[in-house]
């Protein structure tokens, strides 16, 4: 499905290289003059955005009424478990990754429904909102004494077990007409620290990473990946993944084989250096086809963008051709979500099979 033409004239046609956050749980005035003007790609949400269904659903409109593109992706991250961006009273809690997990060591099936059925809802979730795109899931294999930013975010300890819920939960978010990103590739499994807060740097061999590589190459068909802000020595010792070619081209296009629609990690997290202009062109020159600025700062917004160009030849192609327009254009044509999925069927299958986690734990 081809982005829809539009509304304005007064600008280019191919949108800015760019997903943005925003402040509040509205838009201000300054807001919304930047975006109509710099015409970034799409958006994502966070919890300082959300009060309530209502007024998201109404923010989200006006953010894609700002760019003229009413199917302008908005992303969310809502893995489950710690990383949610909505939550209870309004919108149900989901577990961990690494509660499917779980499920799985004692049945394989019952873990890879659940994963399934968890993506379905959550998917359900966000579909209901307008949100199309969810940052998940966290396809990283955790290394001895690794940082605990990814921990219980993992499908597992081990890649069989990661490649099968990751997949499994990947198709339940499509099934409700949402499209999953994998992260945070090529891998942040091994990072002894948080990339939030500094710049992991890994001494693994190239063939030990092949192990970190390996859930990766397995979904690299899917739509969407986001970078990880780590360095791997033996591949690149001055560049994180985000900014460097040798990775981008080599590991993540060649060696891993996802052709699909990157975008960086955010860019404003301490694992990076320079001013945010230097940190988004660097990434896009390093071949990243968008980059993502999650905290809502003007002033930093403006420089991602005088350091962003519009989108062109491979990025335009890998966005719109990726299956997340193919898959959407399904969706939007049905009638109704229940043609999706069946949602109380859903609800009542993954509540029995929580049910019987906890008692197994008890």
């Amino acid at each position: 499905m081809p982005l829809k033409e539009q509304k304005q004239t007064n600008r280019p046609d191919r949108p800015l290289a760019a997903l943005f956050g925003c402040s509040g749980t509205s838009l201000s005035a300054e807001e919304k003059s930047f975006f109509k003007e710099s015409n970034p790609l799409g958006f994502i949400i966070f919890s300082r955005n959300v009060k309530n269904p209502a007024q998201l659903k109404a923010l989200i409109a006006d953010l894609r009424e700002t760019v003229g593109r009413e199917n302008a992706p908005v992303l969310i991250d809502q893995e489950g478990g710690r990383v949610v961006r909505l939550s209870p009273p309004n919108w149900p809690a989901f577990p961990s990754a690494a509660t499917y997990a779980d499920i799985y060591k004692q049945d394989k099936k019952n873990g890879t429904d659940a994963a399934r059925i968890g993506g379905q809802l959550i998917g359900h979730e966000l579909h209901q909102l307008g949100i199309t795109v969810d940052c998940a899931p966290v396809l990283d294999l955790p290394g001895p004494g690794a940082d605990p930013i990814i921990g219980d975010r993992a499908f597992g300890t081990d890649v069989d077990t990661i490649v099968d819920l990751g997949r499994a939960f990947a198709e339940g978010l499509m099934d409700a007409g949402v499209a999953p990103v994998i992260k945070h590739i090529p891998g942040h499994g091994r990072a002894l620290v948080d990339s939030h807060e500094k710049l992991p740097i890994v001494d693994a061999t190239k063939d030990e990473l092949e192990k970190d590589f390996a859930p990766f190459k397995e979904l690299n068909y899917m739509a969407w990946a986001m970078t990880a802000h780590v360095v791997y020595t033996d591949i690149d010792s001055e560049n994180p993944a985000t900014f460097s070619a040798e990775i981008i081209e080599n590991v993540i296009r060649k060696q891993i084989g996802f052709r699909g629609f990157l975008i960086s990690d955010d860019l404003s997290m301490k694992a990076l250096i320079g001013s945010t202009k230097e940190r988004a062109s660097r990434a896009l020159a390093a071949g990243c086809d968008a980059v993502l600025h999650c905290n809502g700062d003007m002033g930093e917004m403006k420089e991602v963008a005088s350091g962003c160009g519009q989108m062109s030849g491979p990025q335009w192609a890998r966005f719109s051709l990726g299956n997340l327009q193919r898959h959407l254009a399904g969706v939007e044509d049905k009638e109704d979500e229940s043609k999706i999925f069946d949602l109380a069927k859903a609800k009542n299958s993954f509540d029995e099979l929580m049910a019987a986690e906890n008692n197994s734990n008890g």
